[in-house]
């Protein structure tokens, strides 16, 4: 039975996470299931899809919004395939999106899952990115901060400068800053060089797991060593606040960046690629799934 879920519940929380252990158990890897995102669901429109059969969850397909093409990220219960529920659960999430005016959306498949790529390709996706995902499972020796550089948690009045930021860094920024900065639900930090500023970044906290998305630097101020001092101030923070990993991404081909993580400690774990469906015209040569796990991401 196919559920069109606003808001979760402890049991539907605890049913999703059983499934994900059986998906992880099958086909390794991770899944970047955003438990954040999911729990600040605001209940006002759904963005969650479930399939269950009796009280067991077999399928789900989360819509996310953090950039500015909706991305799509589930799975499907390994005993459970082929058997048209992943189908089933992304036409109905297209079926949310084409009201809205949708052109695009991106689905993100694990690198190591040739049924998601295959998924994929059936409903005309083209490979748009990819990315790496990175933990960093230690904690990192305090070092020199320069005290030019600081941090403070970004408000409202802050939109336009961030979106800047984001423009500048990534080509994009999200439409509803305002009303996202305001929500505090996965908080924003300014960062500013000399009262200037400079970059931003959203961070997360799911348990023992933080999570630094979206970290952008002007380009203008890049290579100044502004990037190590935020991350390493925020990863530390992450730490002594409970989290015993702190999960990121980077795209492929941004070698500096990755880098950079690799050298802060952060271990490359997964590689994500996210594929483009064209709303219109979005049907299938023929109908299958094999799971499309994802975690998460994305240029946050």
């Amino acid at each position: 039975m196919l559920e069109h879920l606003r808001s979760w519940t402890p049991p539907a929380v605890d049913a999703l996470a059983a499934l994900e252990s059986r998906v992880v158990r099958a086909d390794g890897g991770r899944l970047k299931l955003e438990w954040g995102t999911l729990r600040a669901r605001s209940g006002e429109v759904v963005r969650d899809l479930l399939w269950w059969e009796g009280d067991r969850l077999l399928g789900f397909l989360g819509i996310y919004s953090f950039g500015s093409t909706p991305e799509l990220a589930g799975m499907v219960d390994p005993a459970a395939r082929r058997r048209g529920i992943g189908t089933t659960l992304l036409e109905a999430a297209l079926a949310l999106l084409r009201p809205a005016g949708t052109e695009s959306t991106l689905l993100v498949t694990p690198r190591q899952s040739p049924g998601g790529r295959e998924f994929a390709l059936r409903y005309g996706g083209t490979l748009d990115r990819s990315e790496h995902a990175l933990v960093l499972g230690q904690a990192l020796a305090e070092g020199p901060s320069d005290p030019r550089i600081t941090l403070r948690r970004a408000t409202p009045d802050d939109a336009a400068e961030i979106g800047r930021l984001l423009g500048a860094a990534f080509g994009w920024a999200p439409g509803n800053l305002p009303e996202v900065l305001a929500a505090g639900d996965e908080p924003m930090t300014l960062v500013a060089f000399d009262g200037v500023a400079v970059g931003s970044l959203r961070t997360t906290r799911d348990g023992a797991v933080g999570g630094v998305y979206g970290f952008a630097v002007d380009p203008q101020w890049q290579g100044r060593g502004i990037g190590r001092d935020v991350l390493g101030r925020v990863c530390r923070q992450l730490l002594a606040e409970g989290a015993d990993r702190v999960a990121l991404e980077v795209a492929v081909d941004n070698e500096h960046a990755l880098g950079l993580y690799t050298s802060l400690g952060f271990v490359p774990v997964a590689t994500e690629d996210y594929y483009c469906i064209r709303l219109a015209g979005s049907q299938p040569a023929r109908v299958g799934w094999s799971g499309v796990p994802r975690d998460a991401s994305t240029r946050r």
